[in-house]
């Protein structure tokens, strides 16, 4: 089940995973999230041999986990025969748009864990048919925090063909977090929101400037020409 704290000025979820569909539907966008469960890993390396290149899953994902993390793992082999993972960091997640689709559909995944969020489009088309949610890591710095939430390696498949940040990793996590809701059960994006406000107003600050005195490459004051 899923637990909500809230205090004055934020709301704090504790999810139990697998994740359920009324506990994603509660999820509010910028609000705070932990869960305890299993958490697994996917990126471009096993999107591209799973889905890209056809080789079957190594795990029934929809038996194991909804929750997918885009990110690259510190782990070390211990003395055990087993790894420990010192911290996680999150990756990019806009990168993967073009795989999420059929991922989502194949596996079964209910929340999508990143860096950035994913184009706003995308939570509408992709993440609301398949009762999606995406939360990102709350900036940078927060990989051994995350860490701290890695109670043990479940598993781990195609580490020396992938390498340690391309392989899937099954994670048994306990409070694992904290995590902002970027994108919500109806496709609401904090990222899209705020962006928004910010942009309303944003001119007002070109206002009454005078150009440049030093010109780089490429440079312009004209806002509908900026490529950043």
């Amino acid at each position: 089940m899923a637990d909500r704290n809230d205090s004055d000025d934020l709301k704090i979820f504790r999810l139990d995973l697998p994740a359920r569909d009324e506990d994603i539907k509660r999820l509010e966008i910028g609000s705070i999230v932990y869960m305890t469960g299993t958490v697994y890993t996917a990126r471009e390396g096993v999107y591209q041999k799973i889905l890209g290149d056809g080789v079957a899953p190594p795990v029934d994902l929809k038996t194991v986990s909804n929750v997918n993390f885009h990110c690259s793992p510190a782990a070390a082999a211990d003395d055990k025969g087993g790894y420990k993972v010192g911290a996680v960091t999150a990756t990019a997640s806009f990168r993967f748009s073009k795989w999420m689709d059929r991922w989502l559909e194949m596996t079964g995944t209910r929340i999508v864990i990143g860096k950035g969020g994913m184009p706003h489009e995308d939570y509408a088309r992709v993440m609301v048919p398949h009762g999606a949610v995406y939360l990102t890591t709350v900036g940078y710095g927060t990989g051994a925090l995350l860490g701290r939430g890695i109670v043990r390696v479940r598993d781990v498949f195609w580490l020396d063909e992938l390498g340690i940040a391309q392989a899937m990793w099954l994670f048994d996590v306990k409070d694992f977090g904290p995590f902002i809701v970027e994108s919500d059960a109806a496709g609401n994006s904090l990222f899209h929101k705020h962006g928004e406000e910010i942009n309303a107003g944003i001119d007002k600050l070109y206002a009454g400037l005078k150009p440049p005195a030093l010109h780089r490459y490429g440079e312009t004051d004209d806002r509908k020409k900026e490529v950043m």
